[in-house]
């Protein structure tokens, strides 16, 4: 037995695995995403596919989970139903200065990603033309506590609208969207999302309806009230339909992870990204205009995961 031991140690020793790359030998990482017609599932699936290819290199394995969003991924990494998660950086924010209590279950961020903007969808029969047409509407924002929700809120306070303002509140999930609005089962649907969306794309194709643009206003009064929002355009470039860009507010996605993932382990993943960053980018349409430096610079959401930041700064990365 000694000698089997000994025989496996010095093996090893060969082959050149440290310590480190021992640890995450054969390890499973599960990654929350999204529903199927945002862009956080096809996202997840692009960086499992990119970590399972190169599997042989670090010993692990990525596995995506759907979800409900930014809002369920946070609950579920912070409690360890998950390793992983995507999620907008304002609601990341909120979840990281809330009070921890359990050490380890801090929230780190491994890289961002993509914007993601603030997307209103009215039918043109349905009269609404700016946020103004809101009231006395039947409208939809998105699951009970997903972050299509808590954005939404984050206006009806700038405005001071009461629940009792719209004729109807439904809590569609994303894939239901599209369908609901051309059936006229609503007037409007809000939505959080990157572009260009499958649920955006299918609703301006199959019925006539537009995107609105964010006033001014409401766009100051989302950054005071989370500074992780930006004014931001949707470019018509992106939809047939759209004759003009579209003025709103975006927010970052980001990769997260609780602290107590393994240094080596966040090394390896953000550094399988980041060598075949080209191969990544041409995944989506989404992904085309991604910048490796933008991705980790910047004012974070949550801090960098140590061994996320120690490849970055090995590769040149951190400015």
């Amino acid at each position: 037995m000694k000698r089997w031991f000994k025989h496996i140690v010095c093996s090893l020793c060969l082959l050149g695995l440290s310590g480190a790359s021992l640890a995450s030998e054969n390890r499973i990482v599960s990654l929350g995403t999204g529903g199927e017609t945002g862009l956080y599932y096809p996202t997840g699936g692009a960086l499992c596919r990119l970590v399972n290819l190169t599997r042989q290199e670090h010993g692990i394995r990525c596995v995506v989970n759907t979800s409900p969003g930014s809002v369920a991924n946070l609950e579920r990494v912070s409690e360890g139903d998950l390793d992983l998660g995507i999620a907008e950086a304002g609601q990341l924010h909120d979840a990281v200065i809330q009070p921890q209590t359990v050490p380890g279950t801090e929230l780190r961020t491994l890289f961002k990603l993509f914007p993601e903007y603030i997307s209103i969808v009215s039918r043109r029969d349905s009269g609404v033309q700016t946020l103004d047409d809101l009231r006395g509407k039947r409208i939809n924002i998105g699951r009970k506590n997903s972050s299509q929700e808590v954005t939404f809120k984050l206006l009806m306070a700038a405005r001071g609208w009461q629940w009792d303002d719209f004729a109807e509140i439904h809590h569609l999930a994303p894939a239901q969207q599209a369908d609901a609005l051309c059936t006229n089962q609503i007037d409007v649907t809000f939505y959080v999302v990157g572009h260009p969306s499958g649920a955006v794309k299918e609703a301006l194709r199959d019925c006539d309806s537009r995107l609105l643009s964010l006033s001014p206003i409401d766009i100051s009064s989302l950054k005071q009230r989370n500074p992780f929002y930006q004014s931001s355009i949707i470019s018509s470039m992106l939809y047939t339909p759209l004759e003009q860009d579209i003025t709103t507010a975006g927010v970052s996605a980001v990769l997260f992870s609780r602290a107590d993932l393994p240094d080596e382990v966040a090394y390896a993943l953000v550094k399988t990204l980041f060598s075949q960053f080209d191969l990544f980018r041409a995944m989506h349409p989404a992904f085309t205009g991604l910048v490796k430096t933008d991705l980790v610079n910047g004012t974070m959401a949550a801090p960098l995961h140590p061994g996320a930041e120690r490849y970055y700064r090995e590769a040149g990365l951190l400015q």
